[in-house]
């Protein structure tokens, strides 16, 4: 299997955790910008909600991947008021015939000092060991 591991994040949580993720693989965490340039099996996209939604660069990177070059979407991130991005990733992941694992990860994230020092190091020892369920 080949795993990519793409991410947004405009406080590092999703970072962070897209980093964990990474290690777990053996793949670089690497920003949205850089692009799914070789075909995967698995992307592992980080995201979070943003005033209630993600972010327009989220549905730019997802409505700009290639069909061929990707087997399935598996989403992962935090957020410090709601939860899942799940639908509206998926949402965005049908429009280009992607298809969504609907294993995901979410934890809580600190955004303003609420959730202080999350994700923490058991969220990162979770979102690896979600990683590694994709090995096994």
């Amino acid at each position: 299997m080949k795993y990519a591991v793409r991410y947004y994040t405009k406080t590092g949580n999703t970072k962070r955790l897209a980093e964990a993720v990474a290690k777990e693989l053996g793949v670089a965490a690497m920003p949205i910008s850089e692009g799914v340039n070789e075909p995967v099996d698995i992307l592992f996209l980080g995201n979070s909600y943003y005033a209630f939604n993600i972010d327009p660069e989220v549905r730019d990177f997802i409505g700009s991947l290639d069909r061929s070059k990707v087997g399935k979407i598996v989403n992962f991130g935090s957020a410090a008021m709601l939860n899942s991005t799940y639908k509206k990733v998926k949402a965005e992941a049908d429009k280009v015939g992607i298809p969504m694992d609907e294993r995901e990860f979410h934890c809580k994230g600190e955004f303003k000092g609420i959730h202080k020092g999350r994700p923490n190091a058991d969220d990162m020892k979770d979102a690896a060991a979600f990683a590694k369920k994709f090995v096994e």
